[in-house]
């Protein structure tokens, strides 16, 4: 009963406040094509992160890689880049470690993610560290010591 009132019932949301006839004969077009083919929005599939189900359910076969990196933040970016469909999953215990799940489909897009990142990865840990370099430039002036008087001549030569 409830099922039959909900498909005889007709709802449009048009914004009210420029509202002209081309307006009302596109929301009454795309309401038609909506009443035609409904299942149309419903089988969209899902791109980038997502849970390993909707990955699951869409039959194109999984593979994973396990990463013991907690940085998953960089690698969502890349993956996002490169319109890679992947799914995370978070094994807990002493040290934490991650299970990436892609589809097998996105092969070539999921070596160029990976390469980034690991390029990433690789420079990040190369660089030094900004504040190591600058304690060590202080310990530096530290240890230099500014003899009084060549600065007070200095003071009085201008």
């Amino acid at each position: 009963m409830q099922e039959d009132i909900e498909n005889r019932t007709v709802s449009m949301a048009v914004s009210g406040s420029k509202f002209t006839g081309r307006m009302l004969k596109d929301a009454i077009t795309k309401l038609l094509a909506h009443q035609k083919n409904p299942k149309v929005a419903k089988d969209v599939t899902p791109h980038g992160k997502q849970t390993v189900r909707q990955l699951a359910a869409q039959n194109q076969g999984m593979t994973s890689i396990e990463i013991k990196d907690k940085s998953m933040k960089d690698f969502e970016r890349i993956a996002r880049k490169y319109g890679v469909d992947f799914a995370v999953k978070k094994v807990k215990g002493d040290d934490p470690k991650f299970y990436v799940f892609f589809k097998a489909k996105d092969a070539d897009a999921l070596t160029a993610a990976f390469e980034e990142y690991t390029k990433k990865r690789v420079r990040d840990k190369s660089k030094s560290s900004v504040i190591k370099t600058l304690r060590s430039l202080q310990a530096m002036i530290a240890a230099k010591q500014i003899d009084p008087v060549k600065n007070k001549k200095q003071e009085r030569s201008l």
